[in-house]
């Protein structure tokens, strides 16, 4: 497979995915992907992720519970003029 964002060779891999369901986050690990070998970027099959919904349906085995903090940011795109005079946008982040 070819990855949509830079072209490069996807190959399978077993990754961690953090998967929303029913308005809870889980990380599920050992799920079949394709990445990216340039850029990591990762594609999930609809049958792989259709199969973790499932799973979460049933009463599956907890390995580890994590707490986990949620913070707001204020994103801001700022243009950055370099040395050498082409502009840059650069993402940054200001917490409240």
């Amino acid at each position: 497979m070819i990855c949509e964002f830079c072209g490069g060779e996807t190959i399978e891999k077993k990754v961690k995915r953090l998967h929303w369901h029913n308005k809870r986050l889980y990380i599920v690990e050992n799920v079949p992907a394709q990445v990216c070998r340039e850029c990591g970027e990762r594609y999930f099959h609809a049958q792989v992720l259709d199969e973790i919904d499932r799973l979460l349906e049933t009463n599956y085995v907890v390995k580890e519970r994590l707490e986990v903090e949620v913070m707001l940011c204020d994103w801001r795109l700022t243009c950055v003029q370099s040395v050498a005079g082409a502009k840059w946008w650069v993402l940054l982040s200001l917490a409240k």
